[in-house]
């Protein structure tokens, strides 16, 4: 099946056979943590206040708002982990950087369609990642919608305006996804069910750098899918945005991208090594299709959320095929929502944005899309 799923990949970067080579990093990373934030993790799990190695999430809030010379007798474990994640390397272009949130955000509609429908649901037909989201409760029951909400807030706010600086909001929850993600590794990796053999620690270099890649090289692919116009320069943009992002987030810096080709490449080659059919994924798949009846309208409610989960059922089928949808265990749709889309992509990204101004009106298009979309999720 990954053969099969993994072939437009393999023509693309136009190779025969996958690197044994790279196969073999990919795997020895699996038991490879975010080591600065493992160390700020434990900190923050002592509870003697006694002890001076103890964080607190105080401590974490106002080093993360103020810097950490606002703390001058921070721990060590603490100030090693803001040491890594304000450095700036030198290869950072930060005009770049924020150029990569503009195509993102002119994307629209597209960028979130791509995200939650391939990216995430997608993802959900391979094991390890989805089995940590239910042993968290991620995406799970109630929860469902704001844990989507959440992440989807996250993936817009990087695009911000000088939302990577240091002190933008794209920075800012980029490290709380860090912080997150060390958290989340201990607890679940200590838990006395996680079987590290099979799958590898629960949050590893190999994974976070899979989660990476969808957000940068699938956003590519799949909004091409749907009609989207990517000239070179915006695709060099966005992967120098998510690179950035890749940096603060802990993914090991030789895995990080600015060529799309290579983040394929590297896509490709981890789509060889998945596991397909995760005993989690259907569940989680279904928890997405249902947090759909739970989003905020102001009218038509009921209406509108049958009809959101209708278009999404009917876009999931395109992306993912009949098969994926099969051994997700949703309803097999067909993709009647999609020749709407690419027509209208068509018009609006291939021709409206080939001038000037049309790219800046489908900036402005995508802002009110992205305030919207948000809005759904959240509420008020």
């Amino acid at each position: 099946m990954n053969l099969r799923i993994g072939r437009p990949l393999r023509l693309l970067i136009g190779r025969r056979a996958p690197d044994p080579q790279v196969l073999d990093t990919i795997g020895r990373r699996l038991m490879t943590r975010d080591e600065p934030g493992a160390a700020l993790a434990r900190a923050l799990r002592i509870t003697d206040a006694t002890d001076p190695d103890r964080v607190t999430m105080r401590q974490f809030r106002r080093a993360l708002d103020e810097g950490i010379g606002a703390l001058p007798d921070a721990p060590k474990s603490l100030r090693d982990f803001f040491a890594v994640v304000e450095e700036v390397p030198d290869w950072v272009d930060f005009d770049l950087v924020d150029e990569g949130g503009r195509v993102a955000r002119r994307f629209g509609r597209n960028s979130a369609d791509v995200l939650l429908q391939l990216a995430l649901v997608g993802s959900y037909r391979f094991g390890g990642p989805p089995e940590v989201l239910v042993e968290t409760g991620g995406l799970t029951g109630g929860s469902a919608l704001r844990r989507l909400a959440e992440t989807q807030q996250w993936a817009t706010a990087v695009s911000g305006e000088g939302a990577m600086r240091r002190d933008g909001e794209g920075f800012r929850l980029t490290v709380h996804v860090r912080l997150m993600h060390a958290l989340v590794n201990q607890q679940v990796e200590q838990n006395g069910r996680w079987d590290s053999g099979r799958l590898g620690l629960p949050v590893n270099q190999s994974d976070l750098a899979a989660t990476l890649g969808l957000f940068s090289g699938v956003q590519l692919l799949g909004v091409r899918l749907l009609g989207v116009r990517v000239i070179r320069a915006d695709a060099r943009a966005l992967m120098h945005l998510w690179k950035y992002v890749g940096r603060v987030m802990g993914v090991d810096e030789d895995w990080l991208y600015d060529s799309e080709r290579l983040q394929h490449h590297f896509n490709y080659h981890q789509l060889m090594t998945q596991s397909y059919g995760s005993a989690a994924g259907p569940a989680l798949a279904g928890a997405v299709v249902d947090a759909q009846g739970a989003l905020h309208f102001a009218h038509f409610a009921r209406v509108r959320r049958a009809c959101a989960r209708a278009r999404l059922l009917s876009m999931l089928r395109y992306f993912i095929g009949r098969q994926g949808m099969r051994d997700l265990r949703l309803p097999v749709a067909l993709p009647w929502a999609v020749p709407p889309v690419v027509a209208a992509n068509i018009l609006r990204h291939h021709v409206l944005g080939r001038t000037a101004a049309g790219r800046e009106r489908l900036l402005r298009s995508g802002d009110k899309f992205i305030a919207r979309h948000l809005r759904q999720y959240f509420g008020d």
